[in-house]
């Protein structure tokens, strides 16, 4: 058989994009993007990013970078196809964050062209004026909406979005990958604790990741998928792309609110939506959560270890949750807890306690393992050896843009991605993970996860946010610290607000005396980043701060 060999015929490149082409034929008549009274068909959607791409093609060349500054509108949606089409690679960059890490994002990655949202405008005028003067800013592409109010006129732009798409050509040949390791996406990295480090996948990456996003949660054709994730976020764990592959339909919403998305989810008869576990409590804890949904709802999250108590909270209220992890790095959800039949007849409790786990590897990946950091050798599978997670498989990133050396010491010659995350293998084989590396807490020689502490202080009643931290302890080392935000009054069953002894009680009855708060804060509420993580380097500065001002106080 040594004479057979790969030809055009059988090795022609994976992309996502042609999932936008088969969507078009299949799916023609079908909704494709609801926006307050905008809704598209996705033959409609198919000619619209056609005519993007058929005008970018005059702007920019192949392989340039073309950034995109939006909320959940149509606009963004489509340009994770056009941009793609006119052969450019998108970058998708978060509209929360401020103007100086916008500037640094642009100019590193040496953005040709940014779309800019109307309500963005400030945030890029400012972002831009830090360019020095040797460097060149992109061009500038005005997305208009007609649902918002702004005065911004489309001075010192381009054009807009709107007129690219009515100048373009419906019949426009897309620009097919030459290979399918080019390039497709650039996306940077949260960036909380350094400056953030830019993520590049290719066409082949993008695809695997799509598909297998759609088989871990079993999605079915003509889903109604609402857009609580944020596209900019790691382009929305792929499903942009992923809707296209199953004809769904995408509910655009441009801000995320509780009342708004409950009245979505029964408007649109929403099937699917995803968000991190901040979405889960935010949901949750709404003055709407106390009526079922009429309808099932699946919820995918992933980002951080969810609590059980907030996933009990959650699917009491009628949303079916499944729990996934993955990184920038990964293009999206790449571990699941594959749920077993047998694990229906447990109390809730117990099954809340099983989904909180990350779980197994998805079909697209190869391998995952948890490690020695230094020697590399497999952890103890009992459920509580620690080492690093680490993985290989075909949406693992290509690197980090212009930076070999952290490229190379994530993805090491052993042929393994390194998370930074630690974690732990159970005897069954499935993922828990524990903490960020930098995050776990060693005290009197113990390693202790934070991830656990703060699962038992989300069981309080009273508690809204929870994150737990190490203080310097000059004796024990470091020693856990809790921040904790509690609930309004009219939401806390409890007449009277816990003190910090209280709750030091209240987990001194739950946890080994050593994982129990040392110290406990209460804020009104926690500082999160800007894609919604509690940030936890911000409360480790306060609590050695805090611990410094006590050892200066006995002195």
């Amino acid at each position: 058989m040594e004479e057979l060999k790969p030809t055009p015929a059988n090795s022609s490149p994976l992309t996502p994009i042609g999932f936008l082409e088969r969507a078009a034929t299949v799916y023609g008549d079908c909704p494709s993007l609801i926006y307050h009274n905008t809704t598209y068909t996705w033959s409609q959607t198919q000619h619209r990013c056609l005519r993007v791409a058929s005008s970018l093609k005059s702007i920019i060349k192949k392989g340039h970078v073309v950034s995109v500054l939006a909320p959940n509108i149509p606009a963004i949606y489509e340009l994770h196809f056009a941009v793609p089409m006119a052969g450019a690679i998108l970058n998708t960059i978060n509209t929360r964050l401020d103007w100086n890490t916008v500037s640094v994002i642009l100019r590193h990655s040496e953005s040709k062209l940014l779309f800019v949202d109307c309500l963005s405008h400030s945030l890029v005028q400012e972002a831009i004026s830090l360019f020095p003067a040797n460097a060149e800013p992109p061009l500038l592409i005005l997305i208009t909406d007609d649902n918002v109010s702004s005065s911004v006129t489309v001075d010192g732009y381009l054009d807009t979005y709107n007129r690219l798409v009515e100048k373009g050509d419906p019949e426009f040949r897309w620009v097919r990958p030459e290979n399918e390791w080019d390039p497709i996406v650039l996306n940077y990295t949260s960036g909380t604790t350094s400056s953030p480090k830019g993520v590049v996948h290719c066409h082949r990456g993008i695809f695997i990741a799509s598909l297998d996003s759609l088989i871990l949660w079993s999605v079915p054709r003509l889903p109604v998928f609402l857009w609580t994730l944020p596209m900019f976020h790691s382009n929305g764990w792929c499903f942009p792309w992923s809707m296209a592959a199953v004809g769904g339909t995408n509910i655009c919403v441009r801000k995320f609110d509780t009342d708004a998305i409950y009245g979505l989810i029964e408007r649109h008869g929403v099937t699917h939506m995803c968000g991190a576990p901040v979405v889960l409590n935010m949901l949750s804890s709404s003055p709407d959560s106390h009526k079922p949904l009429k309808d099932p709802v699946h919820i995918l999250t992933a980002g951080s270890p969810p609590p059980a108590p907030v996933l009990t909270r959650t699917e009491s209220l009628g949303f079916v949750v499944s729990h996934g992890y993955g990184l920038t790095e990964t293009a999206g959800v790449v571990v699941s807890c594959a749920w077993k039949p047998k694990w229906d007849k447990l109390p809730a409790t117990e099954r809340a306690r099983i989904k909180a786990r990350q779980g197994v590897r998805t079909i697209g990946m190869t391998e995952i393992d948890v490690v020695d950091p230094d020697s590399g050798i497999s952890v103890k599978r009992d459920g509580s050896s620690l080492g690093e997670i680490v993985m290989r498989g075909g949406s693992v990133m290509l690197g980090y843009l212009k930076d070999p050396v952290v490229t190379s010491k994530s993805m090491r010659g052993n042929g393994w991605f390194y998370t930074g995350d630690v974690g732990v293998m159970h005897p069954d084989g499935y993922l828990e993970i524990k903490d960020r590396s930098k995050d776990i807490i060693i005290s009197g020689g113990e390693n202790l996860s934070s991830v656990e502490v703060e699962s038992v202080l989300y069981t309080n009643p009273a508690i809204k946010e929870a994150a737990v931290v190490a203080q310097p302890d000059e004796f024990w080392g470091e020693t856990p610290c809790a921040f904790v935000a509690l609930k309004k009054s009219n939401d806390n069953h409890h007449h009277q607000n816990p003190t910090e002894k209280d709750i030091i009680e209240y987990c001194r009855a739950r946890l080994p005396h050593y994982m129990v708060p040392k110290t406990v804060v209460f804020k009104e509420e926690l500082p999160k980043n800007s894609t919604g993580k509690i940030q936890k380097f911000a409360l480790r500065e306060f609590a050695k701060a805090m611990g410094y001002s006590s050892r200066m106080s006995r002195m």
